[in-house]
């Protein structure tokens, strides 16, 4: 009875391209990588053997077969057979010698008393899955560990005991180290109770001094990113006749739904926030506000509908990924579709570690909100050319083109960040002023000097003031006011007299009438309120500083120097500003009451009742009465400021917020429909890029040509797409291509982790939709290792690309019926991006910066050729493709790969990379090339994630779709069928 059978009868009627599925039956985890700095190779098998076979009989005498190997093993007191691995296929040869390795990795718990059988079976045919077994053989661990060559040929039996064709089984470890002889007649007996074999510890430490990478698994950062790991391992044969040892790896992250969990929750506090400006404008006219309540219900709906979506995903008790047949799921619309990270680890003839890694995901698009009115693309323009009808066609008196709108963005965004400073650093200034720091006093008011001077730079804006006027005519009591003005309106005359900030009222009691029929020149006085209090703080910190220094000076000559300083100033000095508080509980109770000279000097007596605002600059007496009080001299001052700066600004932001009420309002219900659409895609792409940087970090934390690059130019993403340009795929292309574009506007920044523990080391995101940031934390050893520009906080760039190149039978369609021009512009277009990065990359760094290369293709030669390809409006031209990938890689990039789901053509773009980086970068021989490659397709990893996506070990392709593929990604044969995608 075959092996197969062994186990239990329902798998004898499976086809044999579904047993591999069974593989990770030992383990859920093939391999666990050790911790950095263990002397180990995390990635290194305890037992790794070939197999190849000779003189294969077959009841046909007339035919050769088309043969693999399967490989199950026992170990006592087990009674039953496990499978564990499989080889390729080849085809039509008695004598194969089969390119797949069998791995066993540290948690498959052999030891010298496992038995192993290797079963070979001939596939009659492949498209059908029909196959029977030829015969086996059976071997004990130990045997082969201390057999002098580590070599066994054994004698292949059928089921009826007849011999059909020898097997050579030869243990790789062994013979790449003549000492490790050695090592086996050392093996441990027993450890806990169960004999175990070890991996080699001169070979692991040879190997670990020269590693060049981070495991997936073991690896304290990438294991709190990246989990479900697969391997399989292959041995090549290179043109100088040694081997290639070859570790494929596939493992899927958390952060396919932790990303968009923080990204929903950040777009629903910025959505809420909008609502919170248009509700505090305040009281509008009938006109206006209709149209606040409009655009206000279409945001309480997205509200609505983004606060389920993170319901969801926080509900979501899943896989960490999301499997193809999903990806139209609405609950699961921001997680990016079967996003993994691949990766080909290879040791050359000289045992040096090469490490190439690839981020695959299914391209980044709203399937749940379909695509009949086409991609984001299009709908940009449909919603910009209905924005300038509607200006067009609109009654307003003003309107704003684009940059109004950004710069009304921006003023925003500006304004809060600066007020928030002005703030902080006040507070700062007032606590060296009571601790009487001399250093603290000047440093930080030079910091808080800064800040007030960028933030009345900012409202120094003639779109502010045009804004201010526009939302004071839309208030209701605007046309009453211009009717009647009133000379008695309320105002604050502020105005510097003896450097005393002093405030008085005028107007009517009733302050529920407000001066609105502003003009420019108001708005000026505005903020020049906040620059006259900055200034008296300067001067009163100034007068406290030369005190301290000059303790010795005497009271009449302090007193006759600062009242020739007040005559200096008196003619600069005495023009008076007013500004428009919000309401009665602005005015600060330190203020002095109005007064038309400054108070006396206080008696000794009166002392303890002095109010600290009634502490005159020009009054030495009152400092003499209160040694070291500097804080009670500045207090009012300061209050006074961050009164001016909070009513500046809230001025100013609620004439931005009523810009852009304005801008939106005749177009919103369309504006939010593409902007959530925007969300989705864009929160796809963010994912991708953060599993592709974190990656990328980890495996060049000591690559200083790279950390160089990364902060001097930015990161290059570069992504793959085979998307066709019909159809339904070409509106996922239009959506691709927006959010890959808007990952200009994320950086990064690397900060050194809280803990130890998986949760503190993800990243964490901040930021709006005009911009987010993403923090990496790292450990300790990993931070420390970074160069000073990145430990400070360096904000990192991202500067992606994307080619896109249709392959399959809907891109002949479209080239031969419909429209091939957006793949032509996006092409276009993203070869001059990365003909300006590396333009820019000349400019300010050196060529050693970048990785070495075997290729006799200088860069700018790649360059070159990609521009004529791109140029070429050649079909299917998958050159492109190739050469921006090896741009990519010699200029230190991160590579993605897409497809509509990142399953099929996916597979077989990565599949062919792979061989094509082996052959190029570490010389494959050639002869080999198309069995490496029907290898990987057929028995790699790639194969389990269509498991993972729908459940069977097949591509989705069909042999009519085949015929339009090019040449270099067709699968082999009984590898694809009729699936759901």
């Amino acid at each position: 009875m075959d092996a197969v059978r062994e186990r239990g009868g329902s798998r004898a009627q499976r086809p044999w391209s579904v047993y591999r599925a069974s593989t990770l039956e030992l383990s859920s985890e093939m391999i666990r990588l050790a911790l950095a700095g263990n002397s180990q190779d995390p990635d290194a098998p305890v037992l790794e053997f070939s197999v190849a076979c000779a003189d294969l009989l077959t009841p046909a005498l007339d035919r050769k077969p088309n043969s693999f190997v399967e490989v199950s093993c026992t170990t006592p007191p087990q009674l039953f057979w496990t499978k564990h691995a499989q080889t390729e296929v080849i085809e039509g040869t008695c004598n194969p010698i089969f390119l797949s390795s069998i791995a066993f990795f540290q948690e498959s718990n052999i030891n010298q008393l496992t038995q192993v059988k290797v079963s070979v079976y001939d596939v009659k045919d492949r498209s059908q899955g029909t196959m029977y077994m030829l015969g086996s053989a059976l071997f004990p661990v130990k045997e082969l560990l201390h057999e002098k060559s580590h070599r066994l040929q054994l004698e292949l039996r059928s089921a009826e005991n007849q011999r059909v064709g020898n097997i050579t089984v030869a243990a790789w470890q062994m013979e790449d180290r003549a000492d490790q002889r050695t090592a086996v007649g050392r093996l441990p007996d027993n450890i806990s109770g169960r004999t175990v074999l070890p991996v080699d510890e001169s070979l692991a430490e040879s190997t670990a001094a020269r590693m060049k990478y981070a495991s997936l698994c073991r690896d304290t950062l990438l294991r709190s990113v990246f989990g479900g790991t697969m391997s399989r391992m292959y041995r090549l044969p290179t043109t100088e006749g040694s081997h290639l040892r070859v570790l494929e790896q596939m493992a899927e992250s958390v952060l396919s739904l932790n990303v968009p969990r923080q990204f929903v929750k950040l777009l629903l506090e910025e959505d809420a926030a909008r609502v919170c400006e248009l509700e505090e404008l305040g009281e509008l006219s009938p006109c206006w506000e209709g149209l606040r309540r409009q655009i206000v219900s279409q945001y309480q709906t997205i509200i609505l509908a983004y606060q389920e979506t993170l319901s969801d995903l926080n509900a979501y008790r899943g896989p960490s990924f999301k499997a193809s047949t999903l990806k139209a799921e609405r609950k699961l619309e921001f997680m990016p579709t079967n996003l993994h990270v691949q990766r080909m680890r290879v040791q050359d003839e000289l045992r040096l570690e090469h490490t190439y890694d690839v981020v695959t995901v299914g391209a980044p698009a709203a399937h749940c909100r379909g695509f009949k009115n086409s991609g984001l693309r299009k709908l940009i323009q449909k919603f910009e050319e209905a924005k300038k009808h509607s200006a067009l066609s609109s009654s307003q008196s003003i309107v704003f083109i684009p940059q109004d709108i950004v710069r009304a963005k921006e003023i925003i965004a500006h304004v809060n960040t600066l007020k928030t400073q002005v703030g902080y650093y006040a507070e700062r200034l007032s606590r060296a002023a009571k601790d009487r720091s001399a250093s603290g006093l000047e440093r930080t008011l030079a910091i808080l000097s800064d800040k007030t001077r960028q933030l009345v730079t900012v409202c120094d804006s003639k779109l502010l003031a045009s804004a201010i006027q526009a939302l004071n005519a839309a208030r209701p009591e605007y046309i009453a006011s211009k009717a009647s003005p009133s000379a008695d309106s309320e105002q604050v005359v502020l105005r510097n007299d003896q450097d005393t900030l002093l405030a008085t009222w005028s107007g009517s009691s009733s302050r529920s009438s407000l001066h609105v029929d502003w003009h420019e020149e108001e708005w000026e006085k505005v903020w020049l309120n906040v620059d006259k209090c900055l200034e008296c703080i300067v001067r009163r910190v100034d007068k406290l500083l030369q005190k301290e220094r000059r303790p010795s000076l005497g009271r009449k000559d302090a007193s006759q120097s600062d009242l020739q300083g007040a005559a200096a100033r008196k003619g600069e000095e005495n023009r008076a500003f007013w500004i428009n508080p919000k309401s009665t509980s602005q005015a600060s109770p330190s203020l002095p009451p109005p007064s038309a000279s400054p108070p006396p000097p206080p008696s000794s007596s009166s002392l303890p009742a002095l109010s600290p605002a009634q502490d005159s600059y020009g009054s030495p007496g009152a400092e003499e009465a209160y040694p070291g009080e500097w804080s009670e001299a500045l207090y009012p001052l300061l209050t006074t400021l961050t009164e001016c700066v909070a009513m500046m600004s809230d001025k100013a932001k609620k004439s931005m917020v009523f810009l852009l009420m304005q801008d939106s309002a005749p177009t919103i219900a369309m504006d939010l429909s593409l902007q959530c659409r925007r969300d989705v895609v864009f929160c796809q792409t963010l994912t991708a890029l953060i599993c592709g940087f974190i990656i990328k970090l980890r495996n060049c934390l000591r690559d200083n040509g790279f950390l160089r690059q990364l902060y001097t130019i930015g990161l290059l993403a570069q992504f793959e797409s085979l998307l066709s340009t019909y159809g339904e795929e070409l509106a996922m292309l239009e959506d691709m291509s927006v959010g890959i574009m808007d990952l200009r506007n994320v950086t990064f920044k690397v900060t050194q982790a809280t803990g130890s523990s998986a949760p503190d080391m993800l990243p964490i995101i901040t930021g709006n939709r005009d911009g987010f940031n993403v923090r990496i934390p790292l450990p300790g050893t990993m931070f420390d290792a970074l160069p000073r520009e990145i430990q400070s906080g360096m904000l990192l760039r991202v500067r992606p690309v994307h080619f896109n190149v249709g392959i399959n039978e809907q891109q002949t369609l479209a080239e031969k019926f419909g429209d091939t021009s957006l793949q032509e512009i996006i092409n276009l277009e993203n070869l001059s991006r990365l003909s300006s990065y590396y333009e820019q990359f000349k400019e300010v760094l050196p060529e050693d910066c970048l990785p070495r290369s075997r290729s006799q293709t200088c860069l700018p030669e790649l360059l070159r050729f990609l521009g004529q390809n791109v140029h070429a409006r050649k079909n299917k031209n998958v050159d492109i493709l190739w050469q921006a990938a090896e741009i990519c890689r010699r200029l230190n990039g991160v590579r993605f790969t897409s497809c509509k789901s990142a399953k099929d053509r996916t597979a077989m773009s990565v599949t062919l990379e792979q061989c094509l980086i082996l052959q190029h970068e570490h010389g494959m021989a050639p002869q080999v090339f198309t069995q490496a490659l029907d290898c990987m397709r057929s028995d790699g990893c790639r194969r389990e994630n269509t498991v993972k996506n729908v459940g069977g070990r097949k591509y989705a392709f069909n042999s009519l779709q085949l015929k339009a593929f090019p040449k270099h990604y067709r699968p082999p044969d009984g590898t694809y069928g009729k699936v759901e995608t």
